[in-house]
């Protein structure tokens, strides 16, 4: 068994160790030790945890066999192995020095996130002990927009937070302010956003018809905006000249729809989902459709933070890969819909979250859908991701002039960083931090982003 792969028991809310005794990571190593003749008791400080940690490293290594070491400790028993051994290695000393080098710096955090389903990593890791099982205590903060979002993390009152992935690199370089070092720890979700139209224009489908329409994304650095503007451009609607796109928080998406001051919206769910279970809208395309596999949140913190506090940083990333990795498996996503509907959360019903998480969802238009990965969970901040963002910022004007691509993508999105946090829960990160990826089926090479931006025949640079 993973470390991941039961802390929660959605029906009595229980988290659990990742052993009977709480020494262990896992239930395996557990029952080896046991085996093994180790005394397993239960954990009552975090000195003991290190002690158990480290006795257990020594006796593995001095008796790399199980057989050998069962033999040994059957004969002595595991309190005079112990002591035999510490008189050649100085159990002590490894135990302060690796708790210290341990450490949490801090641990009571709190973190923004948006009421939406793209935070669901961030969320789930509270009410399902993620945080706990990584020694924080993490208290999450409903947050009204994406702006407030930003201000108060940079104002430190905010350790982390949910942001759209293109926020922290428009923060870093510093469109439209002073530029502030920040970082992309993760991506918190794939997939997972949508075209949704007001039902009134259920017989309008061909984008080339949808001259003079008003559409809202959440906030004008956010891959919504430039998914939208992309699907648009490509259908040769030009979004600046031909339509209207404004900025909305996706709370107040549906309302919108609903009182008719915009034609549709490229959004985050549960809002298209919620457009379809209050009658005001259908799902015109996912996003998933535009470009497969897609970033879209992330999240981020300051470079400050990354730096000054690296343990609590390292821990707080692994709680947030490992409900990420949780998130992944189909089998969890009705316990995470139960987890994530709360008012003090996404305050929707569980059933549309059922349908956003599980993939079999009604489309608007009297139709039931299969898809399986609308929205998906992938924590790796490929540095290409970075790069298409910024080949779209410097295409619609929000960068001018020259560009260090990479350089900032490897500032920005911390793929090495993550490659290693992911090893250490068990998880396999990719081998590169880059890759290429077609979007409405043109190609993208992450090394050619000024090539890319000249071959679109609507653009402002």
């Amino acid at each position: 068994m993973s470390t991941f792969d039961n802390p929660f028991d959605a029906k009595r809310g229980l988290t659990r160790s990742g052993c009977a005794c709480g020494r262990h990571v896992s239930q395996v190593e557990h029952e080896r030790d046991a085996g093994a003749g180790l005394q397993c008791t239960p954990v009552d400080s975090e000195d003991k945890r290190y002690q158990g940690v480290v006795a257990s490293a020594v006796m593995r290594a001095v008796f790399p066999q199980d057989a050998a070491r069962r033999a040994f400790l059957k004969s002595v028993g595991a309190t005079t192995a112990l002591a035999a051994i510490s008189q050649f290695f100085p159990l002590g000393t490894a135990t302060e020095v690796f708790a210290q080098g341990g450490a949490i710096e801090k641990k009571d955090l709190k973190v923004g996130f948006i009421p939406i389903t793209c935070a669901t990593p961030i969320i789930m890791a509270k009410p399902m002990g993620f945080y706990e099982k990584h020694g924080l205590n993490v208290d999450v903060i409903k947050t009204a927009g994406w702006a407030v979002i930003r201000d108060k993390t940079i104002n430190k009152e905010y350790d982390a937070a949910h942001m759209l992935s293109p926020m922290p690199i428009a923060i870093s370089i510093g469109i439209g302010s002073q530029p502030i070092p920040y970082t992309a720890l993760a991506i918190e979700n794939i997939n997972g956003q949508a075209i949704t139209l007001a039902i009134k224009h259920k017989d309008k489908r061909d984008p080339k018809d949808w001259k003079g329409m008003k559409f809202a994304v959440p906030f004008d650095y956010s891959m919504r905006n430039y998914l939208l503007r992309y699907y648009l451009a490509e259908h040769g609607i030009d979004p600046d000249q031909d339509v209207q796109i404004r900025s909305v928080p996706p709370p107040e998406m549906v309302a919108n729809l609903r009182a008719d001051n915009i034609d549709g919206f490229l959004g985050p769910d549960p809002m298209n989902q919620r457009a379809v279970f209050d009658g005001v809208g259908f799902i015109h395309i996912l996003s998933k459709d535009i470009w497969e596999g897609h970033p879209c949140c992330a999240f981020a913190a300051s470079k400050e933070f990354v730096t000054q506090t690296p343990n609590t940083y390292a821990a707080l990333l692994k709680a947030i890969i490992d409900a990420t990795a949780f998130a992944t498996k189909a089998e969890n996503r009705k316990a995470i819909a139960e987890a994530i509907a709360p008012a003090n959360y996404i305050n929707q019903p569980v059933t549309v979250l059922e349908q956003i998480l599980t993939g079999t969802f009604a489309d608007g238009l009297g139709s039931v859908k299969t898809v399986p990965n609308r929205v998906d969970f992938d924590p790796f901040p490929w540095e290409s991701f970075a790069v298409w963002i910024m080949s779209q910022m410097k295409r619609w004007g929000q960068i001018k002039g020259d560009v260090d691509y990479a350089g900032v993508a490897k500032q920005v999105f911390l793929a090495t960083d993550t490659t290693k946090l992911m090893k250490e829960v068990g998880l396999a990160p990719p081998a590169a931090t880059t890759k290429s990826f077609s979007v409405m089926g043109k190609a993208f090479d992450p090394s050619k982003p000024e090539e890319y931006i000249k071959s679109f025949a609507i653009k402002r640079a």
